[in-house]
């Protein structure tokens, strides 16, 4: 069976398609077969990003690797837990991996992906705000008052495994979209989350910082996990530092069989 690697919280523009994408292309550039899911119905970001690498490559006549896509019908509304099934275990037929993309909102499919998942891969944006999505949180003294309704939703899935005698979910918390600024508060939610990971059981890995060029190769199809000489980056001290956040996500998910390839 594939391991199933969740891209989910709560809320939009934390980066899970944006990481979604960059994970699934770094698994393939390493030999690694992979699947992908898009659950968001209505944006389907990771579908559109693989639609524009299918077109680049027939344009350009450009070989590279690409993932099976399994695509949810929105018609479909009933017996959604058994077509969930069903579209996972179509996709494990042939794939190490499955890179499931939730929406910012929970939804059935959602809910089911999260209590699936072998890794639960949550991204948030580096603020107070975002922190909202794990845990209430003292204004004052910044201690955690009580988990949030998402980690709520995260412990009872963990709880359904650990009945079911699954193996565990690896929840994984990735700092994401971290400014280069404001360094006080910086270190202030770092604190909080150190703190929290402790309290809830979450490992806390650092993400891809606010660069535009985690974006802007999207209408191509591509990510800075791909070879240098289709993505025709110039070089420079930026672009060096976002590959290595990339490697250093991928070093932090832990994945088997997996060895860097870019």
């Amino acid at each position: 069976m594939s391991k199933l690697l969740v891209f989910g919280n709560e809320k939009g523009g934390a980066g899970k398609s944006t990481l979604s994408m960059h994970v699934a292309c770094a698994l393939l550039q390493s030999g690694i077969k992979v699947g992908v899911l898009d659950l968001d119905i209505r944006q389907l970001t990771l579908c559109r990003f693989f639609e524009n690498r299918e077109e680049n490559l027939k344009r350009n006549n450009y070989i590279l690797p690409i993932p099976s896509i399994g695509k949810i019908d929105p018609h479909r509304t009933k017996h959604v837990k058994e077509y969930f099934y069903e579209l996972i275990t179509e996709l494990s037929k042939e794939n190490d991996y499955i890179i499931i993309d939730c929406p910012g909102a929970l939804t059935d499919y959602s809910a089911l992906a999260h209590a699936n998942a072998d890794k639960l891969i949550t991204p948030m944006n580096d603020s107070f705000i975002d922190f909202d999505l794990l845990a209430r949180i003292d204004p004052e003294t910044n201690t955690v008052k009580g988990p949030s309704i998402y980690s709520e939703m995260v412990w009872e899935a963990r709880k359904a495994r650990s009945l079911a005698k699954a193996p565990p979910i690896d929840w994984i918390v990735v700092r994401n979209r971290l400014p280069t600024t404001n360094m006080h508060n910086k270190r202030k939610v770092g604190e909080a989350l150190v703190n929290l990971s402790k309290r809830i059981g979450f490992r806390l890995i650092p993400g891809l910082s606010d660069r535009v060029i985690f974006k802007e190769l999207f209408p191509k199809g591509l990510t800075l996990a791909d070879p240098k000489n289709l993505t025709k980056l110039p070089i420079s001290i930026s672009n060096i530092a976002a590959r290595q956040e990339l490697r250093d996500i991928m070093v932090g998910l832990k994945l088997n069989n997996f060895q860097i390839n870019f």
